[in-house]
């Protein structure tokens, strides 16, 4: 097949469409399901809500602490240079040995080559090095580490000599820096964790509820029940009046048949009658064969009817796409005014209903010969392709006529629906498009109408590919 035959398979799904029938543009966000619009909405607010709580922990615990620790080590430096400065070198002694064993404070020589690192690791330290410096003197040094040793080390002078002071710089440091981090992704993990749990919990009656949708519309009423006796008043309400609906909608649609299947027979049997009558009271074989033929409409539109109510289950099995087509393009091969010209592999398969597959197809060829003849011949000619795409089959019937107007097409499929004149010259239900549209979706396809790029109206049906028969 050309390039321009195959852009002429392209079918449009009916969710990219909005009512007029105009492309609408979703966002990304717009394509997430309920359930992840929910989690995401919760995780932002969760989240918003643990860094203001940091936040202001950071503001009511941690400025204060750092002025406290600050406080008290500024006052352990101070006691401690006024006790060695006012005992005697032998008390000196007992009081650094004392100092060492109890308060696990050590005072030792300050060395000008001394190796040190900051006391600045995080935000809290940088405060209590800032705190000290106005507490002792600008000329305090603070580290964590000197030469090599970890501790807090504060530097001060006692007569003119500097000396370290060290202690443990656990002692003096709250809750900070890995700490809060580990205790910080806890707690956004289980927040995380709570509104994953929470939107599963809200969105589950709502997936229910779309899954009975799903089967109300495929006609499946028994599997469409909602659990009646839910935890929240409001989707146990919800759920029984689903339930309610589907029982009065299966209960509708057994009238319908059996309303259907009266008139069917109510119908026919007077038609069969007025025909037999006909044929034998009537001596004018001119009126005679219009009358026939008035019958045989009246039969067919009642056939037409039957066809759109059918009901919406079918059972799909693979079907060889070439033997349909061959079968229902064979009642018209003969005829002068129709040339058919079909291109597809004749191994193609396809998943649908063999007898309303060949509806369909049947369908379409009749609306191309009535309605897709040239004018300057007076000879329809139907081009007939397929072609195959990853799961699904495209096929593709097309007259060579004059077409529709644009703004006519998706009115086409509507029951009862007359286009212009030229395309309805023959007497009809109008219902032989929306018979093929329906038919198409309960097999799990789609089903389109263009115009061809080259003129004619063109049918496009898009349906499940099968691997085997």
């Amino acid at each position: 097949m050309t390039e321009t035959q195959l852009t002429d398979f392209a079918i449009t799904a009916p969710s990219e469409l909005d009512a007029s029938g105009s492309k609408v543009a979703t966002s990304k966000f717009a394509d997430l399901s309920l359930f992840w619009r929910t989690f995401f909405l919760l995780a932002l607010l969760l989240l918003g809500s643990i860094l203001a709580w940091l936040q202001t922990l950071r503001s009511l615990e941690f400025e204060p602490r750092a002025i406290q620790t600050a406080q008290l080590l500024a006052s352990q430096v101070n006691l401690s240079r006024a006790a060695l400065v006012h005992a005697d070198g032998i008390a000196r002694i007992s009081l650094l040995k004392t100092m060492r064993d109890e308060e696990g404070l050590r005072i030792v020589p300050r060395e000008k080559n001394d190796r040190l690192i900051p006391f600045t690791t995080d935000a809290l330290n940088r405060d209590v090095s800032q705190e000290l410096y106005k507490r002792l003197g600008s000329k305090t040094v603070v580290a964590s580490r000197v030469n090599d040793q970890p501790g807090l080390w504060i530097g001060f002078d006692i007569d003119g000599d500097d000396y370290w002071m060290v202690t443990d710089e656990a002692r003096f440091s709250p809750a900070g820096g890995k700490t809060w981090l580990i205790w910080l992704v806890v707690a956004a993990a289980l927040s995380l964790a709570g509104a994953a749990l929470i939107a599963r919990l809200i969105n589950r009656p709502l997936k229910d509820l779309s899954f009975a949708a799903s089967r109300v519309r495929e006609g499946d009423f028994g599997a469409s029940r909602l659990d009646e006796t839910g935890h929240t008043s409001e989707i146990r309400e919800v759920n029984i009046g689903f339930n309610r609906m589907a029982q009065k909608l299966s209960k509708l649609e057994q009238d319908r048949a059996v309303m259907l299947a009266g008139i069917s027979h109510d119908l026919r049997t007077p038609l069969a009658r007025l025909r037999l009558e006909t044929e034998l009271s009537v001596s004018d074989l001119d009126a005679r064969a219009h009358m026939a033929a008035d019958i045989s409409q009246l039969d067919a539109i009642i056939d037409k009817f039957l066809d759109y109510a059918r009901p919406d289950k079918v059972k799909l099995t693979p079907v060889l796409l070439g033997d349909v087509v061959e079968a229902c393009v064979y009642s018209l091969q003969n005829q002068a005014d129709v040339q058919i010209n079909v291109q597809m592999d004749p191994d193609m398969l396809v998943l649908a209903d063999e007898v309303e597959l060949g509806r369909i197809i049947s369908n379409l060829l009749e609306n191309a010969r009535r309605y897709g003849k040239s004018s300057d011949t007076g000879v329809a000619r139907i081009d007939i392709a397929a072609v195959s795409r990853d799961k699904a089959v495209l096929i593709k019937i097309r007259d060579h006529g004059i077409g529709v107007a644009q703004e006519q097409l998706s009115n086409l499929t509507k029951p009862f629906y007359r286009g212009e004149a030229a395309r309805t010259a023959a007497n009809g239900a109008g219902l032989g498009l929306a018979i093929v549209e329906k038919t198409v979706q309960r097999m799990g396809g789609d089903f389109t109408l263009t115009n061809a790029t080259s003129g004619g109206l063109s049918a496009g049906i898009r349906l499940q590919r099968a691997t085997r028969i």
